[in-house]
């Protein structure tokens, strides 16, 4: 499943005035220093862990000139990423709040964390500082990160990020809760390396996390069978502890992933370098073994076909192809592998259209979610039987591709049907399926 779109680009309303000078603001030479280790940075992804909306605030590129706060922070990062990427942990705790035990045990399990990770680019971008006390400041921040080995590219977040005023300078606070926290920050985190996955864990027992990487190492080549175009051919799967932790990697809002049981945490553009798998414990939890692998499948298509899914990909298609590679090789009873639209045909009241992309809002009806997945998964199932595996994949390239009217023109140029006679044939077949 993919999660609706979110913006990266912050809005550009009027911003309330900024608080003067404050504590140990100061000039630094340059704004932002980009860290890499081995390979090149090439585009961001959306929507990435812990973003956070960006309401009235104004990228740091578009003031000018810029300010002295903004300038420490942007330093105080700079120091901290060139910590992590070496391995420096006195010059990584140094950077940080350690006033309080507790908050100072938080930094070092975070550091330690961070050193487990296969980290090829590490680093900030400060977009907005704001004044929120005396020795106070919150800054927004994008972060960019590479796993070398799994990422084309960085993945690219946006992060809150709490400041103190310490010793003469400012330093990066533990974050209060209510400001989503990346994976790293949310506890011990384990690492298990598959043969095709690498899965992050926090809170999760070692027979789990053994299970999500053994069932991720086994979607990967299934993916590879249904969908041969350039991939990396790995995932990356983040187990969080619970649904709450989960929604902070995605949204923030436990109840709009209830009874979700993963999530692959990305926006559809031109390329997707850096996807990451979100499983859902406590709903992921609940399946048995084929539904695990069924749902791993699903969204390890969703990683495969990144590449090809764009804004005017619709819905159902993107949905129906990753289940269709998910069922893909099996021969599931279509009365009971969609029983809720079984149940709308036996009444006569079938679906007219294709479903749209607001019947798959994962806060809407759990019903009409369920019936436009099934909708999906029946119209590329048909038309694998009826044009072939090979052209369903041209097909949902072709949707991908920009203009009006793009269902329709691939429908033509590659079915050589209209999208109005696609829809009819899709109808009358799924209707006489589900009647057998």
């Amino acid at each position: 499943m993919r999660p609706p779109p979110t913006a990266l680009t912050p809005g550009r309303p009027g911003r309330p005035p900024r608080p003067g000078p404050g504590p140990g603001e100061h000039p630094a030479p340059t704004r932002r220093v980009l860290l890499r280790g081995a390979g090149a940075a090439l585009t961001a992804v959306l929507p990435p862990a812990g973003c956070v909306p960006l309401v009235g605030c104004v990228p740091l590129a578009a003031r000018s000139p810029l300010t002295g706060l903004d300038h420490a922070v942007a330093h105080l990062l700079d120091r901290q990423g060139a910590a992590v990427l070496s391995g420096d942990r006195a010059g990584y705790l140094d950077t940080v709040d350690t006033t309080d035990p507790a908050d100072a045990a938080h930094h070092r399990r975070v550091f330690a964390n961070l050193r487990r990770l296969p980290l090829a680019e590490w680093s900030h971008r400060v977009l907005t500082v704001r004044r929120t006390g005396a020795r106070r400041a919150e800054a927004v921040a994008e972060l960019r990160h590479r796993l070398r080995g799994y990422d084309h590219g960085p993945r690219t977040s946006l992060e809150r990020l709490p400041l103190t005023w310490d010793d003469g300078r400012w330093r990066l606070a533990a974050k209060a809760p209510g400001i989503p926290r990346q994976l790293w920050e949310q506890g011990q985190m384990r690492l298990t390396r598959g043969r095709h996955s690498l899965v992050l864990t926090v809170g999760r027992p070692a027979d789990e996390r053994a299970a999500l990487a053994r069932e991720a190492d086994l979607a990967v080549p299934r993916v590879a069978a249904a969908w041969p175009g350039p991939w990396t051919r790995r995932v990356v799967v983040l187990g969080p502890a619970s649904l709450p932790n989960a929604a902070e990697l995605l949204d923030g809002s436990p109840a709009r992933y209830l009874g979700i049981a993963a999530v692959t945490s990305s926006e559809p553009r031109a390329a997707g370098p850096a996807d990451r798998v979100v499983v859902n414990p406590e709903a992921y939890g609940t399946l048995d073994a084929t539904g695990r692998q069924t749902v791993m499948t699903h969204e390890t298509a969703h990683v495969a076909t990144r590449a090809a899914t764009t804004e005017h990909t619709p819905t159902w298609l993107s949905e129906g192809l990753a289940d269709w590679i998910a069922h893909r090789g099996r021969t599931p009873d279509i009365r009971h592998a969609a029983p809720h639209l079984r149940a709308a045909a036996l009444a006569g009241r079938l679906p007219e259209r294709l479903p749209t992309d607001a019947d798959f809002a994962f806060d809407g009806d759990p019903a009409l979610l369920a019936r436009a997945y099934e909708a999906g998964w029946l119209a590329c199932r048909w038309t694998a039987e009826r044009w072939g595996e090979a052209r369903l994949a041209r097909f949902y390239r072709a949707a991908g591709r920009p203009g009006p009217g793009a269902l329709d023109r691939a429908a033509r140029d590659v079915l050589g049907v209209d999208e109005r006679e696609f829809t009819a044939h899709w109808r009358r077949w799924t209707a006489r399926r589900l009647a057998d």
